[in-house]
């Protein structure tokens, strides 16, 4: 959080399979970074919150998939985005 007038540039957030709560969210937001690292295990989540923050001023600008488990479906993705 804000601590004597600073903020912070870079938020980063790896939430569980279920992806962020709102209030999270909401508590990403009202620290006002420039840009979120969102780190997702579960595309669907990871889409929902994605759109939630594109409603709160964040844009997606680079989305990057990690193979983290080869031979098997599981994909990371690590998004960046960006306030407008």
């Amino acid at each position: 959080m804000e601590k004597q007038g600073k903020k912070p540039d870079v938020v980063v957030v790896d939430p569980p399979r279920k992806g962020c709560d709102d209030l999270t969210l909401d508590s990403i937001v009202k620290m006002q970074p420039k840009r979120i690292v969102y780190v997702s295990c579960d595309p669907a989540t990871l889409a929902r919150d994605i759109k939630k923050l594109d409603e709160k001023g964040y844009a997606a600008q680079v989305v990057q998939p990690v193979d983290m488990f080869p031979f098997s479906f599981h994909v990371e993705s690590i998004v960046l985005l960006q306030k407008r």
